[in-house]
């Protein structure tokens, strides 16, 4: 079976370009290693994704924004930014008055996995193959192959790598990367908290911890939801993971100061190294990686997803601009010169922030204070913040 690209990963970035190439009428194959039934069923994996509104427009046009419910959808007013433990200087972002209501809005990746598989299974052009295994994956500047464990080998013009941060597509391909490990684990999950959060995400840079709230929608219960992302030493997430819930509400109440009143455990809880990745390369020949095979962000920013949608559909513009051949050097290096340009000063800055504010010298605390009370009265600084928080040009 020969296609014009095979897609590797079914995660939301996979499925999103599998999505674009269709609709550019492109035949597509993606393959998946989960069972049918997490693609169309997938589990709470705890993260929460800070949605632009390039995002949501890009998802409203394909179809997939009705599939989630409305009810999953918070729109994000404020965000604030704070360190050490006085809650003084902080930094805020509000939305524009002139502009849409929201800085952009909050949904869990697993309803943005779900609504993009609904999509992706009735488009004609798109195939997904779930619960399969690769046995071998070959690519050349002449052809594209993919071996399967039940022996069944698929071609195409392009071979496309979206199975995540720790791709084993991108080191086959002998492809490098730089990998920052924080040596940190990060514990995130659902709370019920009585204190409103205002539609505001806050991020907290504390002493020995950073937390961060981030807004999810009501429902039909009084106490108000949160997510809780929380950064702490490996051995102290795997505690906090392992204790039973009554022990671990009143640490995360005493954690967090109290700020929203007494938190209590609202979903099971994850945890995830705390790595970032940028790959050296993100092509070879007819190859290329897209989401966090590329890249795989800081998750202080909440926006990884909104780069792998700008990657996929910087690819798919490369393709349909190209010759014809998905594969073809070109449209593979025009696609890497833009999405590098793309990605690279915000990783760059991300990791750089994410270094500085997690360091409790007093002297990097001084810094940390004095930089967000900066910042806080730049106002072109603030505006070209929000800007970037938004997305809202399409």
């Amino acid at each position: 079976m020969h296609y014009d690209v095979i897609i590797i990963g079914g995660g939301p970035t996979g499925l999103a370009c599998g999505i674009s190439l269709a609709r550019d009428g492109r035949k597509v194959c993606i393959l998946e290693r989960s069972p049918e039934n997490v693609l169309a069923e997938p589990p709470f994996d705890g993260r929460e994704i800070a949605l632009t509104h390039h995002a949501a427009h890009w998802l409203k046009e394909a179809g997939a924004w009705d599939e989630i419910p409305s009810s999953a959808i918070c729109p994000m007013h404020t965000a604030r930014v704070e360190t050490g433990s006085s809650h003084s200087f902080p930094l805020i972002f509000d939305a524009p008055k002139d502009g849409p209501n929201a800085l952009g809005y909050m949904v869990a990746n697993h309803f943005i996995r779900q609504a993009l598989y609904r999509v992706s299974s009735r488009m004609p052009r798109l195939t997904v193959q779930a619960g399969v295994h690769i046995e071998q994956a070959t690519h050349s500047e002449r052809s594209a192959r993919v071996v399967l464990k039940n022996k069944e080998t698929l071609t195409a013009d392009l071979i496309v790598a979206a199975d995540g941060r720790f791709s084993r597509m991108r080191e086959a391909a002998g492809i490098g990367a730089i990998v920052d490990d924080f040596k940190r684990s990060i514990l995130v999950c659902r709370v019920r908290h009585p204190t409103p959060h205002d539609h505001t995400a806050l991020q907290w840079f504390d002493s020995g911890q950073t937390i961060a709230f981030l807004p999810i929608a009501p429902d039909d219960q009084e106490e108000h939801i949160s997510s809780l992302v929380l950064t702490l030493e490996n051995e102290d997430i795997e505690r906090l993971c392992a204790c039973d819930e009554a022990t671990f509400n009143a640490e995360i109440t005493q954690r967090s100061g109290g700020r929203l009143g007494a938190l209590s455990l609202d979903s099971k809880r994850c945890s995830y190294p705390l790595k970032t990745v940028f790959a050296h390369r993100f092509r070879g020949p007819r190859l290329a990686l897209i989401g966090d095979a590329a890249v795989g962000m800081h998750p202080i920013t909440a926006h990884g997803f909104n780069l792998g949608l700008r990657a996929q559909e910087t690819l798919a513009r490369a393709i349909a601009d190209g010759p014809g051949d998905a594969g073809v050097a070109s449209v593979l290096s025009r696609y890497e010169r833009q999405h590098r340009r793309a990605t690279l000063p915000l990783y760059a800055g991300t990791n750089a922030i994410a270094t500085l504010y997690t360091r409790d010298s007093k002297p990097a605390m001084a810094v940390r204070r004095l930089g967000l009370n900066l910042a806080n009265h730049l106002m072109p600084f603030k505006k070209a913040i929000t800007g970037m928080l938004m997305d809202h040009k399409n």
